[in-house]
């Protein structure tokens, strides 16, 4: 599975040949420079290290400058391993937009906003009186009873309950790619994408 680091630009829209106004999502995708071969030999299995956005040198460990001066480049934000590119990397080699075609499907992993600490209603679309979610009656947005009697005395682990909502890693599959502008490392998708603004997301083939 070969692909690509980019970053979340924002959303617009297009229309097909059909004259569809399709939703779609621009990503800044790459250029990324490789920054680690994994073997078999050496390292158990085989993947190529990837490295996208510049990173301060103040910032930067140590260690990461000689790993990054191996590769011969500057500092890199975000690193991410992919398991196969159809040839083969080289140290220092630069993977940009040009890996995707117009037409093909790819799968996109981003962050999703974080929402903080957030009710049954938010994190779990309850209904609440309306729909009498869980035997509530007076309540408009309380998660009502949790089904716990004599036994077990207990709540069960896994209950829908109230809790911090987002934040998490989620993968988009099956996202068509409409537009490739090689020029200036953008790709656009159809769809959605996790994340907000300016955060960083893996496009996979």
């Amino acid at each position: 599975m070969s692909g690509i680091i980019g970053k979340k630009v924002g959303m617009t829209s297009l229309y097909n040949a059909e004259g569809k106004n399709i939703p779609c999502t621009v990503i800044e995708a790459g250029p990324c420079v490789v920054t680690q071969i994994r073997t078999e030999d050496k390292d158990g299995y085989a993947a190529v290290q990837l490295g996208f956005g510049e990173a301060k040198e103040k910032n930067t460990t140590s260690s990461l400058k000689g790993h990054f001066a191996k590769a011969n480049t500057t500092p890199k934000r975000k690193l991410v391993e992919f398991k196969t590119f159809p040839d083969e990397k080289q140290l220092g080699d630069v993977v940009d937009v040009t890996i995707f075609e117009e037409g093909e499907f790819v799968d996109v992993v981003g962050t999703s906003k974080g929402k903080g600490f957030q009710g049954v209603m938010k994190r779990h679309g309850f209904g609440g009186v309306g729909g009498a979610t869980h035997g509530q009656h007076n309540r408009l947005r309380a998660p009502g009873s949790l089904g716990a009697s004599s036994w077990p005395s207990r709540v069960f682990k896994g209950m829908r309950m109230a809790g911090r909502t987002g934040g998490d890693r989620v993968k988009v599959q099956n996202l068509q790619v409409l537009k490739v502008y090689a020029e200036q490392n953008l790709i656009v998708v159809s769809g959605s994408i996790p994340g907000a603004k300016g955060s960083f997301v893996i496009v996979d083939k």
